[in-house]
């Protein structure tokens, strides 16, 4: 558990990164070029590093259990996979700009 002291520093920015994410896969899904859609990609996979370094932190700052931190890892490692799926898709589609 994340002490009050945290509320507007560590878990603020965690959050902002966290829905950073998925905002700019939607807003890169929008766009009509490839090179548009893969900057906003490559926009998302910043922010998930940013989470990355986040849930290290905190297992380092005895704020999460190491079980957390190793379901954490898994599921940014996923998102991680599916972000380069989606990706490779876009620049091996050819009918996509």
């Amino acid at each position: 558990m994340f002490p009050e002291d945290e509320k507007f520093g560590l878990t603020s920015q965690f959050r902002r990164a966290a829905i950073s994410i998925g905002a700019n896969i939607a807003e890169g899904y929008r766009k009509l070029s490839k090179a548009d859609k893969l900057r906003f990609l490559n926009i998302s996979e910043g922010s998930l590093a940013e989470c990355q370094n986040y849930i290290v932190l905190s297992k380092d700052l005895g704020y999460i259990s190491y079980n957390d931190y190793e379901c954490l890892c898994n599921m940014s490692i996923e998102v991680a996979k599916l972000i380069i799926a989606y990706s490779k898709g876009i620049i091996n589609n050819n009918g996509i700009n």
